[in-house]
């Protein structure tokens, strides 16, 4: 089973393609890019209230049979947060200081 590696950041909605060196995701594949990770979030996913990660970049080159970008399709399913900005900066408040470890 490989991670979805969606599309897109659920919060501002920049691209984010496979390749995307900037794509942070949490234990759920939440994904964000790393300037809402760090900046708007705090390193906590508005969602589960975990933290982030870089997310792996899928080898775009079959180097095992069947192992590649081209094989294993990413998700091209944009997803977007359902929750308010308000709430969003709410949550993110009350768990930032609590190491990741821990949340």
């Amino acid at each position: 089973m490989a991670l979805q590696l969606r599309p897109n950041c659920e919060y501002c909605d920049k691209d984010l393609p496979p390749s995307a060196t900037d794509a942070r995701i949490c234990s759920y594949e939440c994904t964000f890019c790393a300037d809402c990770a760090d900046n708007k979030l705090h390193n906590v996913c508005p969602n589960c209230g975990g933290g982030f990660e870089r997310r792996p970049i899928r080898p775009a080159t079959e180097r095992r049979p069947g192992v590649c970008v081209t094989k294993q399709l990413p998700s091209d399913k944009r997803v977007h947060l359902k929750y308010s900005l308000e709430d969003i900066a709410a949550h993110c408040a009350r768990l930032r200081d609590i190491p990741p470890q821990e949340q």
